[in-house]
C-alpha cells in the first residue's frame, strides 16, 4: 500500500486532498510542503518561515502505542515554530476522534476556541466543521494562529483547486472566522469532563 492509499483509508473523504493535489504540492511547492514517510507512518506537513502546519499524520495500527506519534511530533517541535493542525470535533461514536484528541493533549496542544473553521467539502458538497489545535514554543496568541491558518489555507488547501477538482473551495474569509466570544466548548476540556463522569 502506498503512502496515499494509507492516508485515504484512514481519513474521511471530506478531509482528503486528491492524490494529484498532494503530488503537485510536493513537486511544485517542495520548499514548503513535505512528506515524512516510514514503514509505519506517513506525515504530510507544510513548513513556513513562521509556523508549521500538520496536514496529515498516519501511524499504522500495528505500531500504535509504541511512541512513534510522539517522536514525529517531537521532530516537528524541534523546529522551534508554532505547530497548527485541524481535527474533527469529538464524535463519541467514533473512538478514534477521542483518541486523536487525547494524543495531542498529551503532546501539549491547545484548542483555539476563538477560531471557527467550516469548509464545504468538494467531495460531498456538505459543510465540514473542524477545530484548530496548536502548540507554540512562545505562547502565540489565537489571533496569530488565525493569521497563519489563513495563509496556509490559501497556499496549501486551495492550491490549484479548480484544476484538481473542477471547482474551487470557498474564499478564506468564508471558511475561517475569529471571534473572541465564539461559543465553542474547549474540546480538550470537555474530553476530560466526559471521562470523569
Amino acid at each position: 500500500m502506498n503512502w496515499y492509499e494509507k492516508l485515504n483509508q484512514y481519513f474521511p473523504i471530506e478531509e482528503m486532498k486528491s492524490k494529484e493535489h498532494m503530488e503537485s504540492l510536493l513537486k511544485e511547492k517542495g520548499d514548503v510542503y513535505y512528506k515524512d514517510e516510514g514503514e509505519h507512518h506517513v506525515l504530510m506537513y507544510a513548513e513556513f518561515d513562521t509556523f508549521l502546519f500538520i496536514d496529515y499524520v498516519y501511524v499504522s495500527a500495528a505500531s500504535r502505542g509504541q511512541g512513534l506519534g510522539h517522536k514525529l511530533i517531537e521532530k516537528m517541535k524541534a523546529k522551534g515554530k508554532p505547530i497548527i493542525l485541524e481535527v474533527e470535533p469529538v464524535d463519541y461514536e467514533d473512538t478514534d476522534t477521542a483518541k486523536r484528541l487525547h494524543f495531542y493533549q498529551r503532546e501539549g496542544f491547545k484548542h483555539a476556541q476563538s477560531i471557527g473553521y467550516t469548509r464545504k467539502s468538494l467531495a460531498t458538497d456538505e459543510p465540514n466543521q473542524m477545530e484548530i489545535l496548536y502548540w507554540s514554543p512562545d505562547d502565540a496568541s489565537e489571533e496569530y494562529i488565525y493569521e497563519q491558518m489563513k495563509k496556509m489555507y490559501e497556499e496549501i488547501h486551495t492550491y490549484k483547486d479548480t484544476e484538481f477538482y473542477g471547482k474551487s473551495y470557498q474564499p478564506v474569509d468564508e471558511v475561517l472566522t475569529l471571534d473572541e466570544d465564539r461559543e465553542s466548548d474547549n474540546i480538550l476540556d470537555s474530553l476530560n469532563e466526559t471521562e470523569k463522569a
